[in-house]
């Protein structure tokens, strides 16, 4: 008997594995539209397969010609920005065409602006983009949270027009223009869309309340009062002292989005947090290390600030790295994550640019805190290099952008336009790193 149940078992075996490899070549020799109607366990299956593109080998490649799904030549109203890029629609409504680049009618960056897309290197194998797949992940596996300042706003807007229509968008800002950028910003589940019925949400899902991305606005990561009284503690400055200017900007405590990131369905269903900092650090702001004598092509003492930069981001790792080891399990038995975008600086003289560079140029003056942005970015992608932060994972996929001046909004240099590509590519490479890169997430 022994022998016939081994037999018997190694012709289960067997019949699975061939069961296996014929699901495997249809999923590879038919469109994946093909199996849109299909039950959940063959997607379910597909989406198992493993591809490979680590942050480097994505960025790691060249914008190359598209397709445009349009036979127009020219702009003739702002609307034809959306058919050049090939949107059906967005479901935000905050600047709706200064985000497009279309709120300016000089439009003679289209259609070649829209023109280009992303090819990283032969090394990656990253997954396709399709927006019904990511909806489906956000509904069932969790949303983002995305915390940063207008340029992480830039891409909770690309994301209202990649899953368009299976989203709405709040507040809506045609209703009322001035809601202040400390306001949240949320993508929901549209109950018109046709994946409703496809969906396995977890219990207490609501369409209605269960956020699938929010924007946060937050400019330095930690509040205001965390950072003063850091500085306190590890410099001793004179009482006299004052780490900050009168400049305006957005301040959050990390226990704030950590709060809104662990919230229980159905007010929250996050697994992602999304981060990036870097742009408000400048000497201005904190004018506390500014050094005129230093003067403009020095930053005026910029890298006086990079050792206080160090050690905020090392106690903001510190913060949330605790949260989420206290958290993991929390989430319907899922652990939840955190990807920092590496910052994007501005280009000079971006209009007068109209096609992707094939390799960086390096800045001819000093704007802003441009030119040290990648100072900041090694930085922080060295504190995030410690085993101590596991669950926190630093992607360095800035290049893209750097190799795009022509992509940048019509009113400045440093917001890049949705539609471009560049944040786009952001959404994709995040989607791909946390169901195929972090191990133990394959989804």
């Amino acid at each position: 008997m022994g022998l016939e149940r081994r037999f018997l078992h190694g012709k289960k075996l067997l019949a699975f594995g061939i069961l296996t490899l014929v699901f495997l070549a249809l999923y590879t020799f038919f469109p994946s539209s093909s199996f849109s109607s299909w039950t959940p366990s063959l997607d379910f299956l597909a989406s198992r397969v493993r591809s490979g593109c680590t942050p480097e080998q994505w960025a790691n490649g060249q914008w190359i010609p598209r397709t445009l799904h349009t036979n127009k030549t020219e702009m003739t109203k702002q609307e034809d920005a959306l058919e050049f890029i090939g949107f059906e629609g967005c479901a935000s409504s905050r600047e709706f065409f200064w985000h497009l680049g279309a709120d300016v009618q000089n439009w003679d960056h289209f259609p070649g602006v829209a023109a280009w897309k992303w090819k990283p290197s032969n090394e990656c194998d990253i997954r396709a983009f399709d927006a019904e797949a990511l909806v489906q992940d956000m509904v069932e596996q969790g949303g983002w949270l995305l915390i940063g300042d207008s340029v992480t706003e830039l891409q909770f807007f690309s994301m209202s027009c990649l899953l368009y229509p299976h989203v709405r968008a709040t507040p809506n800002y045609t209703e009322n223009p001035y809601f202040d950028r400390a306001w949240p910003q949320n993508l929901y589940l549209s109950p018109e869309s046709p994946l409703v019925e496809k969906l396995h949400p977890p219990t207490g899902f609501n369409i209605s309340s269960t956020p699938l991305v929010t924007f946060r606005r937050v400019d330095l990561l930690l509040s205001q009062d965390e950072l003063v009284d850091l500085h306190n503690e590890l410099h001793h400055p004179p009482s006299n002292f004052t780490l900050f200017s009168d400049e305006l900007f957005w301040s959050l405590s990390p226990k704030e989005y950590l709060d809104i990131l662990q919230k229980p369905l159905p007010e929250g269903n996050y697994g992602t947090l999304v981060i990036s900092t870097a742009g408000h650090w400048t000497t201005t702001l904190l004018h506390a290390f500014r050094d005129e004598s230093k003067g403009e092509d020095a930053g005026f003492g910029i890298d006086k600030m990079f050792p206080f930069f160090r050690e905020a981001m090392k106690k903001w790792a510190d913060m949330v790295q605790s949260a989420l080891a206290a958290d993991k399990g929390t989430a319907g038995g899922r652990s939840r994550q955190v990807v920092v975008r590496a910052y994007l600086p501005g280009h000079e003289n971006c209009h007068n640019h109209r096609e992707p560079w094939a390799v960086w140029q390096p800045f001819q003056w000093k704007f802003y805190n441009w030119p040290w942005i990648g100072d900041f970015n090694k930085i922080f992608e060295d504190v995030l290099s410690s085993p101590s932060y596991p669950d926190i994972h630093y992607l360095s996929i800035d290049h893209p952008g750097l190799l795009r001046p022509d992509g940048h909004v019509a009113g400045d240099c440093l917001h890049i336009m949705t539609g471009a590509g560049v944040i786009e590519g952001w959404t994709q490479y995040i989607w791909h790193y946390i169901t195929r890169e972090i191990p133990g997430r394959i989804r």
